[in-house]
C-alpha cells in the first residue's frame, strides 16, 4: 500500500494535516490516500461540537476514545481526516466544518466540488 501522490486540492505539496491527534489513513499526519482507502479520508477538517454531534447522529462516532484502535477521541478544535463524502453531507447539512485547503488532499476533489470546499476553508487568501 504506498501513497498516491502527496498533492493538495490547490496543486501544491500536500501539508500535514495533524499530528496531535495522529491523523490520516496512513497514521502519518496527512491526509494521503491510496485505493485501499475506500473512504478516501483526504479532507482536513477542524472538528466542532456541531460536526461531531452530527457524524455520531448518522453513525460514526468521533467523539468517543476507542483505546483498542488506538483513537483518542475527538474534541472540538482537533484536526482530523475527514472522509470525502461525510464531509459533503454535512456540507450540504449546513454543518461542515472549517477546512485547510492546504492539508485536503486532491482525490477530495473527485467527491467534492471546490467550491464547496472554497466555502469552508480556513486558509483561503
Amino acid at each position: 500500500m504506498e501513497p498516491e501522490d502527496s498533492i493538495n486540492v490547490l496543486g501544491e505539496d500536500l501539508e500535514p494535516c495533524s499530528t496531535n491527534p495522529l491523523t490520516g489513513f496512513f497514521r502519518d499526519g496527512s491526509c494521503n490516500t491510496c485505493a485501499a482507502d475506500q473512504g478516501s479520508h483526504t479532507v482536513c477538517a477542524v472538528m466542532t461540537e456541531e460536526f461531531l454531534a452530527f457524524s455520531k447522529y448518522v453513525g460514526n462516532d468521533l467523539s468517543t476514545a476507542r483505546p483498542e484502535f488506538g483513537f483518542p477521541g475527538l474534541q472540538p478544535g482537533d484536526q482530523w481526516c475527514l472522509c470525502a463524502a461525510r464531509f459533503a453531507q454535512a456540507a450540504d447539512e449546513g454543518c461542515g466544518p472549517k477546512i485547510r485547503l492546504a492539508s485536503t488532499h486532491h482525490r477530495a476533489l473527485d467527491v467534492v466540488p471546490i467550491e464547496t470546499l472554497k466555502a469552508h476553508a480556513l486558509d483561503l487568501n
